[in-house]
């Protein structure tokens, strides 16, 4: 009895003394390996391995940065969204159901402006059987929020760059990154505004 008694408490000693070492940031060992093992090629370039700010803090603090810093943050990339020059946010709406449907993404031989992968992430369409749930379901969008020049606005900038919405969103910025064209998000932002649109039926 008195054996098992001391093994037990050798063993809580030892599950409490390592609850109190500091956790290991094993980061820089995997960006080291990353930077080895990762080549160039195509439009990846090397600089995919470095972290801006944003995803720093997001990265440092698990998503979940003080609310100062994120307030900052998401300010910043609020302000480097590019808004189309002719002021018009909504394109054509089957380009958009097009571009969503694409599940090809950015490669490393693409130059950007391919494809949105949007159903591998939101329910959108009706008729679409196969979609993700990482992101919030999307149909009839604008039927449930409004068709108004705010409600737009927040969609094309959410495509944009969602960070300036949610700092840590797991959102790709299709804007920021150069995945997805203007006209492109215009015409997503079609699909979801569009009355005529199946996602607002």
């Amino acid at each position: 009895m008195r054996l098992a008694s001391a093994v037990l408490l050798a063993i809580a000693a030892a599950l409490l003394a390592s609850c109190a070492t500091p956790q290991r940031d094993y980061r820089p060992d995997a960006l080291a390996i990353m930077k080895r093992d990762f080549h160039a090629r195509g439009s990846a370039g090397m600089d995919r391995l470095n972290e801006d700010a944003v995803q720093a803090a997001c990265n440092q603090h698990q998503d979940n940065p003080p609310q100062g810093v994120a307030e900052k943050l998401q300010k910043e990339q609020s302000a480097a969204i590019k808004w189309p020059a002719d002021g018009k946010l909504l394109g054509d709406w089957k380009s958009g159901e097009r571009i969503a449907q694409d599940g090809r993404g950015m490669s490393w031989s693409d130059k950007g402006g391919v494809g949105g992968s949007c159903y591998n992430c939101h329910q959108i369409g009706p008729r679409e059987s196969s979609f993700g749930t990482v992101g919030p379901s999307l149909y009839q969008f604008a039927k449930l929020r409004g068709y108004g020049a705010d409600i737009q606005r927040y969609a094309y900038g959410k495509i944009y760059n969602a960070k300036a919405y949610n700092l840590c969103s797991q959102m790709p910025r299709m804007g920021h990154v150069g995945a997805l064209t203007e006209q492109q998000m215009k015409d997503l932002t079609a699909l979801l505004m569009d009355p005529a649109s199946p996602v607002n039926q």
